[in-house]
């Protein structure tokens, strides 16, 4: 591998950058965006009512790779029409399906609804062969189980911020997953998760902000945002850059050389993306 004499572009493969948290700074964002080197960043829809948010974004930022999809936490409030918005959505430009998942951990979970909605939008992004990005909390068993014997893209899928067992990389890995690590994972209680990167196979790694959730630990910080109306601190997209270095630093590894696995990983994943965006005019 060429490893090249300066650190390369870097990549977010899962971010909420639609979040109304971010709306009132989205130009200072998008210049730190570009400062950071950032070359694209994974931009994933929740529900119906931010679609039209994360479409828009990625006709005015050609960085943003727009990703349409129900988060478990949101089911309830599907319409009866939302998979055909869904697919509509997915016509109108090159994109991925996410995010979508399973989650037990919060209160009064609608399972059912949730697995019936996952498995539709995991049905759909193998129709369409596209990377999706897929959240889980407590479910490891239900969602492995789904994986094996549902129809999965052939290019693969995402499991964002990845906190399940390390026992199950290598499972999880030969069904297509590639697994990408947030900048929450830094602080120090997070041990066991890091730990668990180390494990993540080189060619299956990938990096992430989630923001504007997930925070830096609060001295690692380099672009701060204001605290959010419940006083919850806020994740600043451009902190992907810090996500890169310390990740780097902890692993042992060249940052130039991480840089260039993460890339060659990310263009893998989202490889039926990045073609139609380069074969569709304007997108």
């Amino acid at each position: 591998m060429n490893i090249p004499t300066r650190i390369g572009r870097r990549y977010d493969a899962h971010n909420h950058l639609q979040d109304e948290r971010l709306k009132e700074q989205r130009t200072e964002i998008l210049r730190a965006i570009e400062q950071e080197r950032v070359e694209l960043m994974v931009v994933n829809g929740s529900r119906e009512s931010d679609w039209g948010e994360v479409r828009e974004l990625a006709r005015s930022c050609p960085r943003v790779v727009p990703s349409f999809g129900y988060h478990p936490w949101y089911v309830r409030e599907r319409t009866g029409n939302w998979l055909k918005e869904l697919r509509d959505y997915l016509d109108q430009a090159p994109s991925a399906v996410g995010e979508i998942g399973l989650d037990r951990w919060i209160k009064d979970a609608d399972l059912p609804g949730q697995e019936e909605v996952f498995v539709a939008q995991l049905r759909l992004a193998a129709e369409r062969n596209l990377p999706v990005s897929i959240h889980c909390l407590r479910a490891w068993g239900r969602l492995f189980e789904l994986l094996r014997t549902e129809p999965r893209p052939r290019c693969g899928f995402l499991l964002h911020s990845y906190g399940g067992p390390v026992e199950m990389l290598e499972s999880l890995a030969a069904l297509g997953a590639y697994f990408s690590f947030p900048g929450y994972y830094l602080n120090e209680r997070k041990e066991r998760q890091r730990e668990t990167f180390r494990q993540v196979p080189a060619d299956r790694l990938l990096l992430e902000t989630d923001a504007p959730d997930q925070p830096l630990p609060a001295g690692m910080v380099r672009y701060p945002i204001a605290n959010d109306a419940g006083g919850r601190p806020v994740n600043h997209p451009a902190n992907i850059g810090v996500v890169y270095e310390r990740l780097a630093e902890w692993l042992g590894e060249p940052p130039e050389r991480l840089t260039v696995r993460v890339e060659e990983n990310f263009r893998r994943l989202f490889e039926p993306v990045l073609h139609a965006r380069s074969s569709t005019p304007g997108a």
